[in-house]
C-alpha cells in the first residue's frame, strides 16, 4: 500500500469514528455494547478526569524530596529507601498494559472510579506506614491504582469529545502532563519541611474522595465494549518484561551497567518482550493490539512524545541537581524556581490546544521542537555565576514552548485510531512514555557520569604540581591564609580538587543538555510525517 493510500486510509477511518460519535452510538456489538456518543458537555468531565491524572503524575515527583527524611525515621540506608520511589513506577509499568482490557471489560467510567479508589487507599496506608517494608506495600497498592488512571483518562477523553475538538479537550488535559512533574518537588519539599512527611500522602486522601464523587455525579457511562478473552500470555509476558527493563534502566547506574544484574535483566526484559510482541501478532484477542501501529501518524507522533519525554525529564532531573548541588539551594526553594515554567506551560496548554483544532499537529510540533531545541541549549552555557534571573528567564522559555513540542504530538497519536481501539492504543502511549523517561534519565546520567570523568581529567592535566598556574594558585592561596606555600600545599591542593569537582560537574551537566538539545531538533524529522486524523476537515482531507 503507498503512504498516500494510508494517510488516506487513516484519516478516513478517523472521520468515520468521528461522525459516528456526533450522530449516535453505532450498532451494537456481540455484547450489545456499542460506541458511546460524544458529549457536547465535554468540559466538566474533562477536569474531572484531570483531578486523577494530576494525582497519579505527581506522586511520581512527589516522594523523591522525602527519601533522606524516610531513612532517618526509618533508620534505612540509601539504598532501601530509594525502592519508595522505584516501586511505584514498576508496579505501574506492570499494570498500564492491561488497562486498556480491563476499559473495554467493565466499562472505562467504572475502571477509572475503581483505579482512583485503589489509589487513595494506597494513599492512606502510605501515610499510616509503620516501617520501610510496609511503606514500600502500600506504595505498590498506590501505584497499582494509578497506573490505570492516565491510559483510562485519556481513553475517556476520546469517547467524550467530538474528534473536531480534541485538540482544546487535550489542552486541558495536558496540564496534568507537564505542571505536575514540577509542581511535585516544591509540594514534596514544603510538606517535608514544614509539616509532616507523612503529608505527601495523607493530601491525596480529601483529593481522591473528592475525585471519586465528582466522577459518579459528571462522568457519562462508557458502555463496555467486546474485551475479548484475557489474553493471560500478553499480560505475564508484558509484565515480565516492562518490569525487568524500568528496573534496569532505574539501578543501571547504582549496580553498574556491566554487573551481571543488570544483564541479566536487560536479557529477561528483551526475551519477555520479543514473546509478548509474537502472542499479540498471533492470538486473536491481543492484550495490547499492536497494529495500531500500522497508522502511521500513530508510530511517528510516539517517537516524537519518547523525545520530548526524554527532553522533558533532562530539565526536570538535571536542573534541580545543578541548583542544589552546585548552588547549594534546598528542595523547595528549588521547586520554587522551576514553578515558573510550570504555570506558563499550564497557561499555554490550552491556547496550544484550540491551535491544534484549527491547524493540525504539524505546524505547533515542528515549531514547538525547534524552539525547545533553542531553549534546551542555553541550558548548555549554565556556569557557577549564572544569575538565578536569567535561569528563571531560560526555564519561562522552555516551559512556553514545551507546550507546543508535547501535547499536540500525543493528540495526534490517538486522533487516528478507531474509538474502540482507543483505550488500548491510549495503554501504549502511557508505557511509551514511561519507558522512555526512565531510559532517558539513565542514557543521559551515563553520559554526565562520564562526561565529568573526562573534564576532571582534562582539568587535573592542566594544572598539575609543576604548572605555571597551580604555582601562582599556590602562592595567592598562601598570601590569602597567610601561610607559607608548603604548610599550606595541603589545604591548597585540597581545595583546588574540591574546585575541579564542582566545574566538572557543570560542564558535565552542560554537555547533557547540549545532546539533549541535538536529540531535541532530531524530533524534527518524524513529526513532519504528523497528521490531524478526524476533525472538523477530516473528510475533506479523506477526499483529497
Amino acid at each position: 500500500m503507498s503512504d498516500r493510500s494510508q494517510e488516506t486510509d487513516e484519516v478516513a477511518g478517523g472521520a468515520l469514528t468521528s461522525a459516528a460519535n456526533e450522530t449516535g452510538p453505532a450498532a451494537p456489538g456481540p455484547n450489545g455494547g456499542g460506541r458511546n456518543r460524544a458529549t457536547t458537555h465535554w468540559v466538566g468531565p474533562v477536569l474531572v478526569s484531570l483531578i486523577g491524572a494530576f494525582m497519579s503524575i505527581l506522586d511520581t515527583s512527589v516522594v523523591n524530596v522525602a527519601i533522606p527524611t524516610i531513612m532517618n525515621v526509618f533508620n534505612a540506608g540509601t539504598a532501601d529507601a530509594q525502592w519508595v520511589a522505584t516501586i511505584y513506577m514498576l508496579a505501574m509499568g506492570v499494570i498500564v498494559p492491561v488497562s486498556g482490557w480491563l476499559g473495554d471489560k467493565i466499562g472505562f467510567k467504572r475502571l477509572y472510579i475503581l483505579a482512583m479508589a485503589g489509589f487513595t487507599l494506597g494513599s492512606l496506608l502510605c501515610s499510616l506506614s509503620w516501617s520501610l517494608d510496609s511503606l514500600v506495600v502500600a506504595r505498590v497498592i498506590q501505584a497499582l491504582g494509578g497506573g490505570m488512571i492516565m491510559p483510562t483518562a485519556m481513553a475517556m477523553i476520546f469517547r467524550m469529545v467530538p474528534r473536531d475538538r480534541i485538540g482544546g479537550a487535550m489542552g486541558i488535559f495536558g496540564v496534568a502532563l507537564l505542571v505536575a512533574p514540577a509542581i511535585g518537588p516544591t509540594l514534596g519539599g514544603y510538606l517535608v519541611e514544614y509539616v509532616d512527611w507523612r503529608w505527601i500522602f495523607t493530601i491525596n486522601l480529601p483529593i481522591g474522595v473528592v475525585g471519586i464523587l465528582l466522577s459518579f455525579a459528571f462522568l457519562p457511562d462508557f458502555r463496555a465494549e467486546r474485551a475479548g478473552k484475557f489474553d493471560v500470555g500478553g499480560a505475564v509476558t508484558s509484565a515480565v518484561g516492562l518490569f525487568t527493563l524500568l528496573l534496569a534502566l532505574s539501578k543501571g547506574t547504582d549496580w553498574g551497567w556491566g554487573s551481571e544484574r543488570i544483564v541479566l535483566l536487560f536479557y529477561i526484559s528483551v526475551a519477555s518482550l520479543a514473546l509478548f510482541v509474537y502472542l499479540e501478532l498471533t492470538t486473536p484477542d491481543p492484550l495490547i493490539e499492536l497494529r495500531v501501529f500500522k497508522y502511521r501518524t500513530f508510530t511517528f507522533a510516539n517517537l516524537t512524545v519518547m523525545i520530548t519525554t526524554i527532553g522533558l525529564f533532562a530539565g526536570l532531573f538535571y536542573l534541580p541537581l545543578f541548583l542544589q548541588t552546585i548552588r547549594g539551594l534546598g528542595a523547595m526553594q528549588t521547586g520554587l524556581l522551576l514553578m515558573p515554567g510550570a504555570l506558563i506551560s499550564g497557561a499555554m496548554m490550552p491556547i496550544t490546544g484550540r491551535l491544534y483544532d484549527k491547524t493540525g499537529p504539524r505546524i505547533l510540533v515542528v515549531t514547538g521542537l525547534t524552539l525547545l531545541a533553542f531553549a534546551t541549549l542555553l541550558f548548555s552555557r549554565l556556569n557557577l555565576s549564572t544569575s538565578y534571573t536569567t535561569i528563571v528567564l531560560w526555564i519561562l522559555l522552555r516551559g512556553a514552548v514545551m507546550a507546543f513540542a508535547n501535547m499536540p504530538a500525543q493528540t495526534a497519536a490517538l486522533a487516528v485510531i478507531p474509538q474502540e481501539l482507543v483505550g488500548r492504543a491510549s495503554a501504549m502511549t502511557n508505557i511509551i512514555r514511561s519507558v522512555s523517561s526512565s531510559f532517558g534519565i539513565a542514557a543521559l546520567t551515563s553520559i554526565l557520569t562520564k562526561r565529568m570523568a573526562f573534564h576532571a581529567q582534562s582539568m587535573t592535566d592542566r594544572v598539575g604540581s609543576g604548572s605555571i598556574a597551580t604555582t601562582e594558585y599556590l602562592q595567592n592561596f598562601a598570601a590569602q591564609t597567610g601561610g607559607s606555600v608548603a604548610a599550606t600545599r595541603s589545604s591548597a591542593v585540597s581545595y583546588l580538587h574540591g574546585h575541579i569537582q564542582q566545574l566538572s560537574f557543570v560542564k558535565g551537566i552542560d554537555d547533557v543538555f547540549i545532546i539533549a538539545a541535538i536529540l531535541t531538533i532530531a524530533g524534527v524529522v518524524p513529526s513532519m510525517f504528523l497528521k490531524k486524523g478526524a476533525g472538523s476537515g477530516g473528510m475533506a482531507m479523506a477526499a483529497e
